[in-house]
């Protein structure tokens, strides 16, 4: 049985004319599964930005190293504190602290030393009040003794972090603020996976390549630069196979070319059962093919499958046939492609998982009818005291990309889930960063 079959008969009620959202998600993540990409990179800390961990990050250090002052003020013995009550503490000032220098003197009983944010705290202190409660005299300070409790603002050695805790795990991606963390542990180098290689090609005999002259019938490629831009946002190596007529031998050298050189493809268009889409022929004798009717809009025609590598240690590469009308190809892209290509790129569950679903309200009337999940193209504005709210931006034809430009989120109406009326609550997939 070959593996697209072995998939899809462990799935219950797989129909590749009728097949829902939450099914094709499913097949692809056994089909992507266990990741591809296993070689690792070290590379130097601001090299490795969006890259994905190939090891965990075990902290050679405590975060922060000692204890210190969370704030600019006065650190004290906060027993003190008790025994004033509701009444004014006045403590006197014997030394100052500073950030980066210690203060290594030896406080007693009603002293106080004056400490800057981050400065190690004093032997025997335990409690700072910041600056703006005290009133200074002299060398003396004072300052109500209800405005604090014993140990505020002192953060304790290994709070953020402990010395041999795993800072991050394999599998993340490497985020700027993963980047100052390991910078905090004193890093200068990160184990990575290589980045995964992805191929991409349009098809089709009405496209026009930029500089073309336009002829009747003709659009200019503009699924090529979308492709270009969703993948290198994802981190991904893309290697551009152009534009591919509508001629067998030349996508089947397309497609061989692609196998040969990435480890997944990506191709628009051709993938319907139109008399000169020829695509689905040739994938279908050089790969282990699907076929999918998805029950969503946009996007319905679809083919996953695996096209062999001309020769080993090298398995077969990934190929996602995507529909050729230009929003299809971003929505196909963030509902299925790029959870997919996550977890081949060998992120962890968390990380490979489909853009979350912020909850807003609904300005708009939306018309849907149940047995297919429909993807809008929305705005969404926040709200003062109130959910954020959702518009729909403009026209909604799979053709039309202004209407993606304008929005920022796709309104996503579930398989069961019927019309929308203004001020319901709907679920929009945010996709600023992604798109």
């Amino acid at each position: 049985m070959s593996r697209i079959a072995e998939i899809a008969a462990a799935l219950a009620g797989y129909d590749p004319k009728a097949l829902g959202v939450d099914a094709v998600q499913a097949f692809l993540a056994q089909l992507a599964g266990p990741a591809i990409v296993t070689e690792v990179e070290r590379l130097a800390l601001r090299d490795a930005l969006g890259r994905v961990l190939a090891e965990d990050i075990v902290s050679p250090v405590s975060v922060p190293p000692h204890d210190n002052s969370a704030m600019d003020g006065f650190a004290f013995d906060g027993a003190q504190l008790a025994a004033a009550g509701d009444t004014t503490l006045s403590l006197r000032v014997v030394g100052t602290a500073l950030a980066g220098a210690a203060w290594r003197g030896a406080p007693g009983a009603g002293d106080a030393v004056k400490i800057m944010t981050g400065a190690v705290m004093p032997a025997g202190l335990d409690t700072v009040i910041p600056q703006e409660f005290c009133t200074v005299e002299g060398d003396r300070v004072s300052f109500p003794a209800q405005a604090l409790r014993r140990g505020d603002n002192r953060r304790f050695a290994g709070e953020d972090l402990m010395q041999g805790q795993p800072a991050l795990r394999r599998g993340q991606i490497v985020t700027p603020a993963a980047l100052g963390m390991v910078a905090s542990l004193g890093l200068p180098m990160v184990p990575v996976l290589r980045r995964l290689r992805v191929a991409y090609f349009s098809t089709g005999d009405e496209i026009l390549s930029l500089g073309e002259l336009p002829r009747e019938g003709a659009v200019y490629d503009s699924n090529r630069y979308t492709v270009f831009g969703l993948l290198a946002r994802l981190g991904c190596e893309v290697i551009d196979l152009g534009l591919v007529r509508d001629d067998p031998a030349a996508l089947e050298s397309a497609l061989r070319r692609a196998a040969a050189e990435a480890d997944a493809i990506i191709t628009s268009g051709g993938v319907s059962v139109g008399e000169a889409d020829h695509t689905r022929a040739v994938m279908q004798r050089l790969g282990d093919m699907a076929f999918w009717r998805v029950a969503m809009r946009p996007g319905r025609p679809m083919a996953v499958g695996l096209i062999p590598a001309p020769g080993p240690p090298r398995g077969p590469a990934v190929l996602f046939g995507l529909p050729g009308n230009p929003v299809a190809v971003m929505v196909t892209f963030l509902a299925f492609v790029r959870p997919a290509l996550l977890q081949m790129m060998g992120c962890n569950p968390a990380c490979a998982a489909p853009p979350p679903l912020l909850r807003a309200t609904s300005v708009d009337a939306i018309r849907k009818k149940p047995g297919r999940t429909e993807y809008q193209r929305g705005r969404v504005e926040q709200v003062a005291g109130a959910l954020p709210q959702v518009r729909i931006a403009g026209n909604q034809g799979s053709g039309v990309l202004s209407s993606m430009v304008e929005a920022n989120g796709l309104v996503v109406l579930h398989h069961d889930q019927q019309s929308v009326a203004p001020g319901d609550t709907v679920d929009v997939m945010i996709f600023e960063g992604v798109v």
